[in-house]
């Protein structure tokens, strides 16, 4: 059956339910299809809409299970830890219930967007108080995405969306194959959307090549893929599958896509227990990453509680926490709290910090304090730390001009002073 005809049959079918009339119950072929007996035992059952299906599997886990580092009942606390969060924050759960989240994933038939890339699964997955149940809509044959949207749509319930770079990739791609069959299926809900790749990317980039999630699985949440399919075969897996109805390959993609959904709960949960500074352990470099997050997105105070913490409780110094904790006492108008933690590291910092801390320091003495003599100090060692640092031709010259601006600005405010002092010295012998 051509895509056209069942779409008129489709909107026959819609218009008895709007209508009140219930729709018709199509005759279950199930046992009709190629390796039935396999699905069954994968936990698979098919939706039918008409003469069309597609395959739904679901798969359920106890709140206790392990995954990684934390157990699915670690996330029911990190979603009510948020809620005596007294800041905002894009990851904040503050007034949701831990059923309201929603962890999406999808397989599709490339990278690309457009029309002309298909999503051949849709994963999802939710927690309730004793379980996770992870559902799977599989599309068994191209063209039958109205019985793939109809059984996913008519049972999603769920506030906010978590996904894994879902905001550029996923939830779009969603949108696109649904506005070819708006007509047939349920609306797209309104979501909320926490999309934890960024957050990954904000705390982890410093220690990962790549923020990709099978190496935050690895390297931050103690999760190890055994036999697991790359995610760039599943195209392959699927046509292969379209060509010989064989699902041998398609039970290790939706494994790979499962597996996905389950490190959604389990990264959730890591970056709030940091975020929330509910975590057992973390390093100093996580923490610091943490207090800037926090402070870009609007919580100063909390921001700078954290950097207090940090260089408080660590034995050496944190270089990167005590100049970010002086730039918020700079903002703040507390001057001499920012001179002070700047004056105890512009020595030993590592370069690029010390030169940061130098330029802040000058500016402080020339225009706060007017320790004019001190300001002209930090430009000497400023100039002689840039003479020794590689820069690009064109921004050393810019630096080295700005500073020797700034300097030359210092000398003349001195001379006048010595000059000002000389007179009135000169007035007072008269």
């Amino acid at each position: 059956m051509s895509l056209k005809n069942k779409l008129t049959r489709m909107k026959k079918h819609i218009i008895r339910e709007e209508e009140g009339e219930p729709a018709a119950q199509s005759e279950d072929h199930s046992s009709d299809l190629p390796f039935w007996d396999l699905w069954k035992e994968n936990g698979t059952t098919a939706y039918y809409i008409d003469d069309d299906f597609c395959l739904v599997k679901e798969k359920r886990y106890p709140i206790h299970h392990q995954h990684g580092d934390y157990t699915f009942k670690d996330f029911i606390k990190a979603v009510e830890a948020w809620q005596g969060f007294t800041g905002d924050h894009p990851l904040s759960s503050k007034g949701l219930h831990h059923e309201d989240l929603f962890f999406f994933d999808t397989e599709t038939t490339g990278l690309g967007g457009g029309v002309g890339n298909t999503i051949f699964l849709l994963g999802h997955g939710r927690v309730t108080d004793t379980e996770v149940i992870v559902t799977q809509h599989f599309l068994p044959q191209p063209g039958s995405e109205i019985p793939l949207y109809h059984s996913f749509l008519s049972n999603v319930d769920y506030n906010t969306l978590v996904t894994y770079n879902g905001k550029a990739f996923d939830w779009p791609q969603v949108k696109t194959r649904h506005t070819l069959i708006k007509d047939h299926v349920p609306k797209l809900p309104a979501f909320g959307h926490f999309d934890l790749y960024h957050g990954s990317r904000r705390l982890f980039k410093h220690k990962l090549d790549s923020v990709k999630l099978i190496n935050v699985e690895r390297n931050i949440l103690g999760f190890n893929r055994v036999d697991d399919v790359p995610g760039y075969l599943a195209p392959m897996i699927y046509f292969d599958y379209i060509e010989r109805k064989d699902p041998e390959g398609i039970f290790k993609v939706m494994t790979h896509n499962e597996l996905d959904i389950l490190s959604l709960i389990t990264l959730y949960t890591h970056l709030t227990f940091q975020l929330l500074n509910v975590h057992e352990k973390a390093t100093g470099h996580e923490r610091f990453e943490v207090g800037r997050w926090l402070e870009y997105t609007g919580n100063r105070k909390i921001a700078r509680e954290r950097y207090e913490e940090i260089i408080k409780e660590d034995h050496d110094p944190n270089f990167k926490a005590v100049h970010q904790l002086a730039l918020q006492y700079k903002k703040e108008k507390q001057e001499e709290k920012a001179i002070e933690l700047w004056e105890g590291i512009h020595k030993n910092a590592p370069v690029p910090i010390r030169k940061a801390v130098l330029l802040e320091l000058a500016k402080l003495y020339e225009h706060k304090t007017k320790d004019l003599e001190r300001a002209l100090e930090m430009c000497n060692r400023l100039l002689a730390l840039t003479d020794e640092t590689v820069e690009t031709k064109d921004k050393h010259l810019k630096i080295i001009g700005n500073l020797n601006h700034r300097k030359s600005r210092i000398e003349d405010k001195l001379d006048k002073n010595t000059g000002f002092l000389s007179r009135r010295s000169k007035e007072k012998n008269l």
